[in-house]
């Protein structure tokens, strides 16, 4: 932020406030600036933190990953399908998601990105997750039940495997695309009926149930259902 002609305390204060959960027309009441103004500090400094994430991020080892999807609208600014006016208006309603994975034990944010709930930001989501984590390092995946999330894991942590012969004769079975044998990948799945969770139920795509109740168990935690989000907590 070099350059500014605002304090560098204020802008300081700004971002730190906006990181809290501060809107950005209240911050600029504050700052006495356009929120425009606000909403252009806070892309540079998304994007430095950006840049700095993918710089220092890399061969990490974790145990467990989580993904899911919120609704957000920021990076359509920059892509000029919103203007910047609007985004300041529609930010708390956005019609865009923003895509996170995150270690739930040390709860470092391995990535974060913007864009549609579709099968390209499934793979590009889990693809940065594979260039920040170790070589060699599968960890157990746990998501929402989306699921294009099995299609974007399968891509990255497959192998092509060549089926036994079932008879002496004949053409040789053709390779398959399989899951790697590490590779444990577990869904939970909410119905929601008139706004209201019904039923909770859990799905293991990847690997045994067994298996990934071992792997929670390694942290103390086990899979639980919550009122608000489903989600794997401490015991």
């Amino acid at each position: 932020m070099h350059g500014k002609r605002v304090s560098p305390d204020k802008l300081v204060w700004a971002i730190g406030a906006l990181a809290e959960g501060l809107g950005i027309r209240a911050v600029a009441r504050v700052c006495e600036v356009d929120p425009n103004t606000v909403l252009a500090w806070l892309i540079e400094v998304a994007d430095h933190a950006t840049a700095f994430s993918r710089y220092f991020l890399h061969d990490v080892r974790v145990t467990q990953v989580q993904l899911d999807e919120l609704f957000a609208l920021l990076s359509a600014v920059k892509t000029g399908e919103v203007s910047a006016a609007e985004a300041v208006e529609r930010l708390a309603r956005s019609p865009r998601w923003v895509w996170a994975a995150i270690d739930p034990v040390t709860k470092l944010l391995l990535t974060v990105d913007v864009g549609d709930r579709t099968r390209a930001m499934a793979q590009r989501v889990v693809h940065q997750v594979v260039q920040v984590v170790a070589p060699g390092c599968v960890p157990l995946f746990l998501t929402d039940g989306f699921k294009e999330y099995t299609t974007a894991l399968l891509t990255h942590y497959g192998q092509w495997v060549q089926p036994a012969r079932q008879r002496a004769q004949g053409p040789a079975p053709k390779p398959r695309w399989m899951p790697l044998p590490g590779l444990l990948y577990a869904q939970v799945i909410k119905t929601v009926r008139c706004r209201r969770l019904v039923r909770v139920s859990h799905r293991v795509v990847f690997g045994t149930l067994e298996a990934v109740e071992q792997g929670l168990a390694a942290c103390g935690w086990q899979i639980r259902s919550c009122t608000r989000r489903q989600r794997i907590i401490r015991e």
